[in-house]
């Protein structure tokens, strides 16, 4: 569904902005409205929002694409990016300390600036190449 192609495509592209603008002191986005939504609950709700139209892209495609692997990556991209936001946000909430944690944390939360360019780029290239198989 082309409703579907439009949400997955947005909500890569906020999740990729969230992901790159951290609250570590590096503020990439400051100044902008981006420093305004930066705040956890927002963060959480785009998380779960990218990770339902992750699983939507994966069930429902466009017409003339092929089912599944013809949105595969915007749909992994919304999938780990909407993952990470919500982790960061029950990590930030929870006082339990796992090592299967500090490993989710390692992997994905570390590596958080990575997934947001690798979701932006889902993203733009989902949205000038809507045909391309695995995009």
């Amino acid at each position: 569904m082309i409703q579907f192609y439009f949400l997955s495509v947005l909500f890569n592209i906020i999740t990729g902005l969230l992901l790159l603008s951290s609250n570590d002191g590096d503020e990439i986005f400051e100044g902008n409205i981006l420093s305004a939504i930066n705040n956890e609950t927002f963060k959480f709700i785009t998380g779960i929002l990218a990770m339902a139209m992750g699983v939507l892209k994966l069930l429902s495609s466009t017409e003339g694409d092929m089912p599944v692997l013809g949105d595969l990556v915007p749909a992994l991209a919304g999938l780990i990016g909407g993952f990470i936001l919500c982790f960061e946000y029950y990590m930030s909430h929870t006082t339990l300390e796992t090592s299967a944690l500090n490993t989710i944390d390692s992997i994905f939360v570390k590596n958080k600036k990575l997934f947001g360019i690798l979701a932006l780029a889902a993203a733009v290239l989902h949205f000038l190449f809507p045909k391309v198989l695995f995009l």
